[in-house]
């Protein structure tokens, strides 16, 4: 089987899904992105780069599409220079997010594509006009709307679409999710598991140390932003450091913003430290940055009290890997977290803005071990039930026999024939 995969961050939210593929004989994989330093043994790389675009002329609205149907283009090039050296992909996987996948049709129109649907944009019900501290002017309606012009063409590519919760698929227009199926997003419940002995030893980050006597209090998100609940949690420190002088917190995300409005010569993190310079002990606070895996993944497992918070949007792969750790965690009390956390039982759920709440329920969370035994129970619980890894891909190789009329299967069956050693010696 030949597979395309498509994303300009390789490899995307597909990594799991191309070493499965990579470890069964006879599958080729190639992929389309932008450069990066990421790599995966055995797949084909080509890469694309956009020239800067001039946005002279053009609409404030839609700048967005133009770079949108700019990378289509030059994906496009790529790919039919890849069809000219013999390639033919059985099947095409991609985020239509980018836009790079809209003009694939047009060089191998009898490959099925599976886009991502991740998100469809809407003025009123979510992040829009959630947080009140920033809001959204009337006036920039029509440019979120605008946001979702790649959804629509994508969606008339009349191809078959996919994405991970039942809320994100919600979010689009009846008519539409009748072609986006629901695929979950799992965890690898064997690195991501509950580790009691974690808490028996000390553990530290650069010059930071957590002793088994102290409560460590984790956040995670990919940039320190107001979308996922930055600004709440930091505001939340002075109470909780106060109430408990054993607590230290760690949080770990980038300076840059992945969603929202950036600040003008600042980063959200350093106008945070001084709105709250002085009230609260910076000394028990640790904000590293971001941080390879394994410590992401031992912070987790030896977390007193994970918080996860987030305005109504997408969730993040951490609040899985959270509770396929067994965390006790204190998360947002919106819609896609919902969809995860069983209030009582796998999680508490707290008013995503309210500080004074988000300290008393970690606070609930650090005084009640057999509240906290019960959450990190259901947080795991549901983690086997729902996240496990092997039913993530299960799931993209059932859709892929399906696309491709069993032929995927039949590829991943065959397996090479290897004869006797004594066979092979008579023959010589």
């Amino acid at each position: 089987m030949k597979y395309l995969f498509v994303h300009q961050n390789y490899p995307g939210q597909y990594l799991h899904i191309i070493r499965h593929l990579m470890s069964q004989p006879g599958n080729e994989v190639a992929f389309i992105t932008e450069p990066n330093q990421n790599a995966i043994a055995g797949v084909r790389r080509l890469n694309y780069q956009v020239p800067t675009l001039s946005n002279e002329g053009t609409h404030p609205h839609i700048r967005d599409l133009n770079l949108a149907l700019t990378r289509a283009e030059y994906v496009a090039r790529i790919a039919t220079n890849l069809k000219n050296l013999g390639f033919t992909p059985d099947v095409i996987v991609g985020h239509h997010g980018w836009g790079e996948l809209l003009n694939l049709v047009d060089v191998w129109p009898e490959a099925p594509i599976v886009g991502y649907f991740e998100f469809f944009y809407q003025t009123v019900g979510q992040d829009v006009g959630f947080d009140p501290e920033f809001p959204v002017a009337p006036d920039q309606h029509p440019r979120i709307r605008a946001m979702n012009a790649v959804n629509l063409m994508a969606l008339a590519l009349n191809q078959h679409g996919q994405t991970p919760t039942e809320w994100q698929r919600s979010l689009y227009p009846d008519w539409a999710q009748k072609q986006i199926r629901l695929l979950p997003e799992g965890a690898h419940l064997d690195i991501c598991k509950p580790d009691p002995a974690a808490r028996t030893k000390p553990l530290a980050i650069n010059n930071f140390v957590i002793s088994p006597k102290d409560k460590l209090i984790t956040y995670v998100a990919r940039n320190l932003e107001p979308y996922r609940g930055f600004h709440v949690m930091m505001r939340a420190l002075p109470d909780l450091l106060r109430a408990r002088p054993d607590a230290k917190v760690v949080m770990i995300g980038g300076n840059d913003v992945s969603y929202g409005a950036r600040l003008a010569n600042t980063t959200w993190r350093e106008h945070m430290q001084r709105e709250l310079a002085g009230k609260y002990d910076a000394t028990r606070v640790l904000l590293p940055g971001q941080v390879p895996y394994d410590v992401h993944i031992s912070l987790l497992k030896r977390s007193d009290a994970h918080v996860y918070l987030t305005y109504p949007f997408v969730p993040s792969w951490s609040l899985r890997e959270a509770m396929a750790c067994g965390c006790a965690i204190v998360g947002a009390d919106v819609a896609p977290v919902r969809e995860f956390i069983t209030d009582g039982k796998s999680g508490l759920l707290t008013p995503c803005l309210d500080p004074r709440r988000l300290a008393d329920s970690i606070l609930a969370v650090l005084d009640d071990d057999k509240l906290s035994r019960r959450l990190r129970a259901g947080a795991r619980r549901y983690a086997e039930e729902h996240l496990d890894m092997a039913r993530h891909i299960a799931a993209y190789e059932d859709l892929f026999a399906e696309l491709t009329n069993g032929k995927s299967r039949a590829a991943a069956a065959a397996k090479p024939v290897t004869k006797p050693a004594a066979a092979r010696k008579k023959k010589a």
